[in-house]
């Protein structure tokens, strides 16, 4: 584990935690390394709820709740999928913040995007907030610890909005 994200993770935790709140993650080109950082740390069983592995369009749309349009007109890789993960599984959850990512994490493109083309989402009761990311490939493992990174700052960010 990368100690920078790792770092972010315990930071995280520790907020959340602080302010009696729950996360939920859904992912899919992460494959699970969210909730691994998540989990790694002493006190996210207080905090974290579920985690969900959405590699497959079929569980984007049957476990969280993704609409048939929306895969169809947009894809399993964009800004209106990863919106409605977190949506999703933030309400699967009953959690107070939602996060999502999904992208190509490499090395082939997938869905005519390019390695690297990630969005990631944070959704809670003051909002959601998409992010669209360009990441530099260099090996499919950088780019699944950077997107993770960028969602640790994105986390923390909307710990900082639902405090106000």
């Amino acid at each position: 584990m990368n100690e920078t994200t790792l770092r972010h993770a315990e930071r995280a935790v520790k907020l959340l935690n602080e302010n009696k709140m729950t996360v939920s993650a859904a992912e899919s080109c992460t494959g699970g390394l969210l909730s691994a950082y998540i989990t790694s740390v002493a006190g996210a069983s207080a905090v974290f709820e579920m985690g969900v592995v959405s590699y497959s369009v079929r569980i984007k749309h049957e476990v969280l709740g993704v609409s048939k349009k929306t895969l169809e007109a947009f894809g399993a890789v964009s800004r209106e999928t990863a919106r409605e993960m977190a949506e999703g599984v933030r309400k699967k959850a009953s959690s107070d913040i939602g996060l999502s990512v999904t992208g190509v994490a490499g090395p082939d493109p997938s869905e005519g995007h390019e390695p690297g083309l990630v969005y990631i989402a944070a959704t809670s009761s003051a909002g959601t907030e998409v992010k669209e990311l360009h990441i530099v490939y260099e090996s499919r493992s950088q780019v699944r610890e950077t997107a993770v990174s960028e969602l640790f700052s994105l986390l923390l960010k909307t710990i900082g909005e639902v405090k106000k």
